[in-house]
């Protein structure tokens, strides 16, 4: 065998040595990128599932239901694509796809969280915050329309609206009933400031205008503690149970 034959069998097998490590490399690159993207996605999931599973009952609707399957659904169809042998998964998307075709009808199943403390009103407030992040992210990556993320925006703003003046309507109620007058006052001073410091206070007039005259009657008895109160403080329980208790900001808080 000439030594021309032997140096092209040497630089032959250092090239296929080469090109199969290459090869390995490439795979073990695509495979580390696809675990990546899958842990991601699941990350994603879970988020979005914590939030459809855990928003506090008052502030959950069938369409923001819906909105956060569809979310689900997005990342899990994408991790199914991932990794096709996934049961686990595949069984999320087919009941994610069911319970999505019941449209308005999707169970809504979210247990009513009252808020009566700051504590409380912290706890609704940093769901709303992640509900936030989570339609962001998905404006930002395409799998939400932006304009309708917007409206999801404002929506999300009314929520957090809605959460102080169910936590300040709780707290003069409980003060009242415990014959707190002046911690009535607080919470309620707290409710008028909050009002009159939203940049939309045509949309909150009514409520503002019952706080305010609420105020009034606690701020009377204040100044007239021995004037007999008849059902003034039943009367204010009443208004302010009503405040905490509305639910008709829910089937329009994404159109108003």
């Amino acid at each position: 065998m000439s030594s021309l034959v032997i140096t092209m069998a040497i630089i032959g097998g250092i090239t296929l040595l080469v090109l199969i490590a290459y090869l390995n490399q490439l795979a073990e690159r695509n495979k580390r990128k696809k675990s990546r993207l899958k842990a991601d996605l699941a990350e994603r999931y879970r988020r979005v599932a914590d939030i459809n599973e855990q928003l506090a009952g008052q502030m959950m609707t069938p369409q923001l239901k819906l909105l956060l399957s569809s979310l689900q659904l997005q990342a899990a169809e994408r991790m199914l694509e991932a990794d096709k042998h996934d049961a686990a998964c595949g069984a999320m998307v087919q009941e994610l796809r069911k319970n999505i075709a019941l449209g308005d009808a999707i169970p809504v199943r979210n247990a009513p969280f009252p808020i009566t403390d700051d504590a409380r009103a912290q706890q609704v407030r940093a769901q709303l915050e992640a509900l936030h992040g989570q339609i962001t992210k998905a404006a930002q990556t395409g799998v939400l329309p932006v304009d309708e993320a917007k409206q999801w925006v404002q929506s999300i703003r009314h929520m957090l609206a809605q959460l102080y003046i169910e936590l300040y309507g709780n707290q003069a109620r409980q003060a009242l009933q415990q014959q707190q007058t002046g911690h009535a006052r607080l919470a309620l001073e707290r409710a008028v400031q909050f009002l009159q410091k939203q940049s939309d206070t045509a949309r909150y007039q009514a409520q503002l205008a019952q706080f305010e005259q609420q105020l009034a009657q606690v701020n009377a008895m204040l100044v007239n503690p021995d004037k007999p109160s008849g059902e003034e403080p039943s009367e204010l329980n009443e208004g302010l149970k009503s405040l905490s208790d509305d639910g008709d900001w829910k089937k329009k808080a994404l159109y108003d």
